[in-house]
């Protein structure tokens, strides 16, 4: 197992008041990573492997990249062959995981490593978890299959991930994650993905790790997971016709629905949006951000970054 540093330097602004100048500064951060390479890696120069990327919990934030492996695939990977490559980056002492720079991460490593970006995999516990619900969130463009173990999250953030296979684990006893915790997410992934599978331990406490990264079954699903392109399904001119309408958005404003040879519109401000339509009344297109839309007779429901809110329609 090798360790590299990871080097981020991001851009920040100060300032105070009576237009006093603005200056740049840089904060340099500093992060270190586990890679696992499996072998035949060298010899095999035109094959492209797969990649799981593992997220710590609290106890293993640090300097020290070696704690890293007291958990989990780094862990196993000091005993045991994977057959793919296993990065696993170490958060600095008191930060949380960051998406910003764990995008820095995988640019790095898909920039340098023979990485099969159709299969890429992501995992975490307890801290590493909430990472997992969220880094997806944000970038489910990137991974073909999650598994966060006793984590959690923003349930109103899930309709992003609703084409990515997810396997959610968690004990019921668990004192310092809740168990509602995954539920709640679990609950809001599964309305709008149906691979979502939930494994509740009995009488385990925080540690739900171990017995899962332990098992070989984990693995083997990840690898047999590809990333797919988000789908486009027929839908209901008939009944789409009985949603055209004018509606009223706290924020984009007015927006009028209208359907023209066959295709869904979003009309804002003299601009047209073409509503994509996903298949059980659902259709993605593009608002102030990537936005999932459905239609009801109480109104629009627009999932929009991690807010949800059903737009009235208007006369």
């Amino acid at each position: 197992m090798k360790f590299f540093t990871l080097l981020i330097v991001w851009g920040s602004f100060s300032w105070s008041y009576c237009f006093a100048q603005q200056s740049a500064k840089q904060l340099n951060l500093t992060s270190e990573y586990l890679i696992y390479l499996p072998e035949g890696y060298a010899e095999e120069e035109a094959k492209n492997w797969p990649l799981l990327i593992f997220l710590h919990g609290v106890g293993e934030r640090g300097n020290d990249v070696e704690k890293v492996k007291v958990h989990g695939p780094p862990k196993l990977a000091e005993m045991k062959e994977f057959p793919f490559i296993l990065v696993s980056p170490q958060c600095p002492p008191n930060e949380w995981w960051n998406p910003y720079v764990l995008n820095k991460l995988y640019d790095e490593v898909v920039g340098t490593y023979k990485v099969d970006k159709s299969r890429v995999y992501l995992t975490g516990l307890s801290m590493g978890g909430f990472g997992t619900w969220q880094w997806a969130a944000e970038n489910p463009e990137k991974f073909a299959a999650i598994a966060p173990i006793c984590g959690g999250g923003n349930p109103n953030s899930v309709w992003k991930l609703r084409h990515i296979p997810t396997r959610v684990f968690h004990g019921d006893s668990d004192n310092v994650v809740p168990l509602k915790m995954s539920e709640v997410m679990v609950d809001a992934l599964s309305e709008f993905n149906s691979d979502v599978e939930f494994t509740v331990y009995p009488d385990v406490g925080h540690d739900s790790w171990t017995e899962t990264y332990d098992k070989d079954e984990l693995y083997e699903w990840f690898l047999s997971q590809s990333k797919t392109d988000l789908p486009i399904a027929p839908f209901d001119e008939d009944e789409v016709r009985s949603y055209i309408g004018q509606y009223q958005h706290s924020e984009i404003g007015k927006m009028s629905l209208e359907l023209e040879e066959g295709v869904l519109f979003l009309k804002i401000n003299r601009q047209r949006r073409e509503l994509t339509p996903e298949g059980n009344n659902r259709y993605r297109t593009w608002l102030m951000s990537q936005a999932l839309i459905s239609f009801s007779e109480d109104g629009m429901t627009i999932h929009m970054d991690d807010r949800v809110e059903l737009v009235p329609r208007v006369e």
